[in-house]
């Protein structure tokens, strides 16, 4: 296969600096949780005056309502090239980005290359950049489940092997770190890029008013999201999942904002049919970023298999429920309103009630999870390169 990247207004626009202080640095996204970084990192490195970006969107998330609302909301501008490698097994997804990326930084020979996260991009991107010998830099380094059964784990794994510079969102990203031989000279603790945006953009989501436009009263609804494979590829546990909501919607209207192939995958489920057909049950399509955060602020609990959204909530303040056996974010339940439960319908049930009851335990923001974690990257990278 030939690759062939796209530029995006890129001779218009990316053009470096004479100066020997300012540093080219690639900035990668990938998938829609990489975006919501990229946006806080592309702005502070941008507002630094110290670095001229490189941004380079892989494609992996290519769906308009997916990638180009999150572009237009986080007020990112169109990239300087987009690589197109669209959906694939892990492997050819991985390799897709590899061999379109590498060229990209043969000709721009970056000072630096910047990944988040955790995705295919994440760890194809990492490989290729030290490959070539050029710096890289990975944000939201050290987090760890301990369950290399998830694709995620081994990506976060093999990129923070690699990286030069570790920029972690939370104290247990820097225990993991140390523990697995990193040098303590090159782990930062920044806090979480994520969270930056939340703040820079909390009013204009606020101001959406997307849940009265959805008829829904403040913390009378549920928020549910879903993606991984382990719960919606598997037909027995989505069966169980559908019997949550189900049990959810006999206390408050459920918003759903389900994927397309997990929707397919309800309808072809015996109990697919009690889903859909539910009055108080409303399945959409992708929501905008701000749309979404405002649904989140105002809701009675969010259910999630989500990473990002369980710092949202915290951050929020707002009740979660993670469905999953384990969480590389652990200071979402140490510290925030998050809890972790297995897959269990009545369980989530009895979680529902606590939450509208306002029985939900108390949490508190995280240490640097104040909206300023990206400039403290911009700052520090700047001085050590």
């Amino acid at each position: 296969m030939s690759w062939v990247y796209f530029r995006c207004g890129f001779t218009a626009r990316f053009q470096f600096s004479p100066r020997l202080d300012v540093f080219k640095a690639a900035l990668i996204a990938g998938a829609r949780p990489n975006f919501i970084k990229i946006a806080a990192l592309e702005h502070a490195f941008r507002a630094s005056g110290r670095f001229e970006n490189l941004l380079i969107h892989t494609g992996q998330h290519y769906d308009a309502r997916m990638s180009d609302i999150f572009f237009r909301q986080l007020g990112m501008p169109e990239p300087d090239l987009f690589l197109g490698v669209g959906s694939g097994s892990h492997a050819t997804q991985t390799a897709r980005v590899m061999a379109g990326i590498e060229p990209v930084f043969e000709e721009h020979r970056p000072d630096v290359v910047l990944v988040v996260g955790d995705v295919n991009s994440t760890v194809a991107t990492a490989l290729t950049a030290k490959k070539l010998h050029i710096p890289l830099v990975h944000v939201e380094a050290g987090l760890r489940s301990f369950d290399r059964s998830m694709p995620e784990e081994i990506n976060r794994m093999a990129t923070d092997a690699i990286s030069d510079w570790l920029y972690v969102s939370e104290p247990s990203g820097q225990k993991h770190l140390l523990a697995e031989g990193h040098s303590p000279d090159r782990i930062v603790f920044a806090g979480n890029v994520m969270i930056d945006s939340l703040r820079r953009f909390e009013d204009r989501a606020r101001a959406t008013v997307e849940h009265e436009k959805r008829g829904l009263t403040p913390g009378e609804y549920f928020l549910i999201t879903a993606h991984r494979p382990a719960m919606v590829d598997v037909p027995d546990r989505l069966a169980v999942f559908a019997d949550a909501l189900l049990r959810l919607a006999e206390q408050a209207p459920v918003i759903f904002p389900i994927h397309p192939r997990t929707a397919s995958r309800l309808e072809s489920l015996p109990i697919g049919d009690r889903l859909t057909g539910h009055e108080n049950i409303h399945l959409t399509g992708p929501i905008g970023y701000l749309e979404f955060m405002c649904l989140m602020m105002h809701a009675g609990l969010i259910v999630t298999d989500s990473g990002g959204i369980q710092e949202e909530t915290t951050a929020l303040q707002q009740p979660c429920v993670t469905v999953r056996p384990n969480t590389e974010r652990p200071v979402t339940v140490d510290e925030g309103t998050n809890i972790l439960m297995d897959l269990d319908a009545a369980a989530i049930g009895e979680a529902g009630h606590k939450a509208l009851a306002g029985q939900w335990k108390k949490g508190r923001i995280p240490e640097k999870w104040d909206g300023h974690a990206s400039e403290r990257i911009a700052a520090h990278l700047a001085d050590h390169l």
